[in-house]
């Protein structure tokens, strides 16, 4: 049932698997410490994170190496919106990432902390995101 959710969401708890040769280890595009609620238990635990090409990595602790192995992994192109959620869970600095099944949410440390991961991830969802081809525009305008 697990993997049945994962494969419908993205998220995955295998994430290497998922890595696709993203040397997470080095120069991210943006990295630090957020507090995240729990996939399974709602407990919410201090991770560091790392966003490089498209994928959001999080660690138990901030000494990433190529040894290290993530703790999970969320392809960013499966995202649908990034957001503030201080008003949906009553708590400073707090923001969600949703794709089209499920919300996850985090804490930063602070209100500029918090607006540098929304701007981050939502550039890395534009960047990712499929992009709309030829053949499936319909030009309703034109002559058949």
């Amino acid at each position: 049932m697990a993997s049945l959710w994962r494969a419908a969401t993205g998220f995955t708890a295998k994430p290497e698997a998922d890595n696709d040769g993203v040397e997470f280890w080095s120069n991210p595009e943006r990295a630090g410490w957020l507090t995240k609620q729990g996939e399974y238990i709602k407990t919410w635990r201090r991770r560091w994170f790392v966003l490089k090409q498209g994928k959001l990595f999080w660690f138990k602790d901030s000494g990433v190496t190529r040894a290290s192995r993530p703790r999970g992994v969320i392809p960013v192109a499966s995202c649908l919106t990034v957001k503030g959620a201080e008003d949906i869970l009553n708590k400073q600095y707090a923001f969600e990432l949703s794709t089209r099944s499920d919300t996850m949410y985090f804490i930063a440390d602070s209100e500029k902390e918090k607006e540098d991961w929304i701007n981050s991830i939502g550039r890395s969802i534009v960047q990712h995101s499929r992009s709309v081809t030829d053949s499936e525009i319909v030009d309703y305008d034109s002559k058949r």
